[in-house]
């Protein structure tokens, strides 16, 4: 039988203080993404970069970014992430980490479309690539949610498995996987490299206050209070 992966007890109620530096140290990521952002979409110095790594978009090449592209397209994507998601229950035999583990990764993701609002960078010019990305991507550029997804799952993934060797195993070998996407969509021509770069920093300042937040302020309160409610239940079905 498995080893399940760690099921930590429900953890004690928000600390305000003790979540006040991860909170600025996203804030003060995100301010300098929007700001880096600006600077990019009125000067895209990353265009050779891009050129280059567009060059490589022909046979297996090609066909295998098109598919690391339609693999973590939104649908396949909440989809994967339901399917681990029943997973982690499964084996943690835990719903609160379980929905823990879901909302680290859609807190995460979801609010990185606001960056892309805000930054409202353009695709790639795909005059200016040999092999320009088609069909025609309408929503803006900065930063990539295929790439904030990714990196998301990796760090929800990685906050269930307790420190050792066998975390440091599954980081450096998601650590790949998710370079290996980076450089998939960055050779589809379909996001600026920086663009990909942002979305990996994104993730990386955001994932640890969205876990902290969803699940002590959300999550383990809400499994406390069903816990109380069916012992109430019990006692009184226990009354003669």
């Amino acid at each position: 039988m498995p080893t399940p992966l760690t099921t930590a007890a429900p953890t004690a109620p928000l600390d305000r203080h003790s979540l006040r530096r991860p909170v600025v140290r996203a804030v003060v990521v995100v301010a300098l993404l929007v700001l880096i952002g600006f600077l990019l979409r009125a000067h895209p110095v990353d265009e050779p970069l891009a050129r280059i790594l567009n060059a490589a978009h022909t046979g297996t090449v090609a066909a295998v970014g098109s598919a690391v592209y339609a693999a973590f397209e939104p649908v396949p994507a909440v989809l994967l992430t339901v399917a681990l998601t029943a997973l982690v229950r499964i084996r943690t035999r835990r719903v609160a980490t379980a929905v823990a583990f879901a909302g680290t990764v859609a807190l995460t993701w979801i609010p990185s479309d606001l960056l892309k609002l805000v930054v409202g960078r353009p695709r790639p010019d795909g005059s200016v690539l040999p092999h320009p990305f088609v069909p025609v991507q309408p929503d803006p550029s900065f930063p990539s949610g295929h790439a904030v997804f990714v990196t998301a799952l990796l760090l929800a993934v990685l906050a269930l498995v307790p420190p050792g060797r066998r975390r440091r195993a599954i980081a450096v070998v998601g650590g790949l996987g998710v370079l290996f996407v980076v450089l998939a969509l960055a050779v589809d021509g379909v996001h600026w490299p920086s663009d990909l770069a942002a979305s990996v920093v994104w993730a990386l300042a955001v994932a640890p206050v969205a876990r902290t937040v969803w699940t002590t302020g959300v999550v383990d309160p809400l499994a406390r209070r069903l816990e109380q409610t069916g012992r109430h239940r019990v006692r009184k079905e226990d009354r003669p």
